[in-house]
């Protein structure tokens, strides 16, 4: 044990070498490029699922109605998990922290594979947002604390990107294999894969040092860990985080995810992936659009890219359900735009959270930040669901009211710190 303790205090005072820097870069990608992958998967799967597991009971209503349920369920999990797991990467440590939730989130949703009835799926949901939420605090906090400030933009943009690269992937498999209620366990059974992912981030990728260094000063309990988050100095900037982190949230899940349950609706009769399609192009804009979004902030400096950001989302999002539709010439450009504009905030949150923290609570404040505005997110979809039976089943009017979420970026950005040309907090 000594040995061990005197190993890890060695390598904390040197940075890491260009080649673990990469291996850190390339787990930390790939458990955010899978973590993507469940975050898509049942806004393509969803009205499949419910058609399969609900008979002669399936109506467009109940479709919305549960396609609300699951994302509400797993944004819950998320939430939690960004909390919990976060908390445990800055007491344990990032890498072993990411590699439990890849786990996580690997293990729940290969289990919907076997599942026999709408509830069941529900449950599962939340586990796997367990997962999903603690990777995303865990990754960008190893990320950013292993490479140097200069490179800081770039790998955001990279880490950022890993998400919707998963999702995107995960549009082009179905349009390969199509995603039907007679064929759509095998989805889930695929998604289980990369808990291989998750015993390898456990033992073969390396720790951040800056963590190794302060890992002293670091209370060893999450209320220990809350409480500094949630008094001064850090009162004002973990408030502000969720504040930023919670509106594209509510604004991707409340408002843009309905375009895709719309083209399976709309468009499904006549192209069986013509969901999958519309992914794929919502998919290769935001991957784009999370890349760029640091770069955005590098250029133009935190607040000034956040409000022109929210600007953008709420024209295209509204434009998106008011003034095209499934199978129109437009529809398809208007969502790779909308993905491109919409998820530059995702590029933008992993260069901009990490720097309102310090190292000892730097993934906690993260993941709070990032993962508290899944809560929110949870009750607009629910909303949303509300929605869609006042309007009858009818996703684009819901999607249209929804995407004013968006429009509140402008405003709140004018109240946070310009972080631009200074160091990570120690």
């Amino acid at each position: 044990s000594e040995a061990m303790n005197h190993v890890s205090i060695d390598s904390s005072a040197s940075p890491l070498s260009r080649k673990a820097r990469l291996v850190v870069q390339l787990a930390a990608f790939s458990g955010l490029l899978f973590d993507g992958v469940e975050l898509g998967l049942m806004p393509i799967a969803s009205i499949s699922v419910t058609r399969s597991l609900l008979g002669e009971g399936f109506t467009d209503v109940l479709a919305g109605d549960w396609f609300a349920r699951f994302t509400a369920s797993l944004m819950l999990g998320a939430a939690a998990g960004g909390i919990v797991f976060g908390a445990m990467g800055d007491r344990i440590g990032r890498t072993r922290a990411m590699g439990v939730s890849i786990l996580f989130y690997s293990v729940f949703s290969g289990a919907g594979w076997l599942v026999g009835s709408l509830e069941q799926m529900l449950v599962l949901r939340f586990f796997v947002g367990l997962g999903v939420g603690g990777m995303w605090p865990n990754g960008v906090a190893l990320v950013s604390e292993c490479w140097p400030n200069v490179s800081r933009p770039m790998v955001a943009g990279i880490v950022g990107a890993g998400l919707n690269a998963g999702i995107l992937l995960l549009s082009q498999i179905a349009r390969i294999w199509h995603i039907t209620p007679d064929s759509w366990r095998w989805l889930f059974g695929w998604s289980a894969v990369p808990g291989l992912l998750g015993v390898v981030a456990l033992h073969f990728v390396p720790e951040s040092p800056r963590w190794l260094s302060t890992r002293g000063a670091v209370p060893r309990r999450t209320d220990k860990l809350l409480r500094e988050l949630f008094r001064p100095p850090l009162l004002r900037l973990t408030l502000l985080g969720i504040v930023l982190g919670s509106i594209p949230m509510i604004g991707a899940w409340a408002a843009s995810k309905w375009m895709i349950p719309w083209a399976d609706k709309i468009g499904g009769a006549a192209q069986p992936d013509y969901k999958a399609v519309t992914q794929g192009f919502w998919a290769l804009g935001a991957v784009l659009g999370s890349f760029f979004g640091a770069q955005l902030a590098g250029i133009l400096g935190r607040r000034l890219s956040y409000f022109l950001i929210s600007l953008g989302s709420t024209v295209l999002t509204g434009g998106l359900f008011l003034f095209t539709a499934p199978l129109q010439p437009a529809f398809l450009p208007t969502a790779f735009a909308q993905g491109f504009v919409a998820t530059l905030f995702f590029g933008w949150l992993p260069l901009y959270l990490p720097e309102l923290f310090p190292t000892k609570v730097r993934a906690t404040g993260s993941g709070i930040a990032y993962n508290v505005g899944r809560f929110a997110t949870a009750g607009g979809v629910l909303a949303a669901g509300t929605l869609v039976t006042w309007f009858g089943g009818d996703f684009a009017k819901v999607g249209a009211v929804m995407s004013l979420i968006y429009s509140f970026g402008m405003v709140a950005i004018w109240w946070a710190p310009e972080t631009a040309h200074r160091d990570l907090p120690d």
